[in-house]
């Protein structure tokens, strides 16, 4: 009559859902890292921040994030 409840990974795997929906918030949430991180890194005087280092931590980021979670 009732069934047992699935657990996360199983109801992950039989998802539906949109990939375009991940990679946006992939690109999004990592821009808003890679901004926070150089601001930060910045004010402790370790990097300059400028559009190019945010833009190249946040295209790092979103490739390592894509290989990790997307393969």
């Amino acid at each position: 009559m009732s069934e047992e409840p699935k657990g996360i990974s199983e109801g992950l795997s039989e998802s539906k859902g949109d990939p375009r929906l991940v990679l946006a918030l992939n690109a999004v949430l990592s821009t808003w890292f890679a901004w926070t991180a150089v601001w930060g890194a910045d004010l402790l005087g370790l990097i300059e921040y400028s559009l190019t280092n945010v833009a190249t931590f946040a295209i790092v980021l979103f490739a390592v994030t894509y290989v990790v979670v997307l393969r």
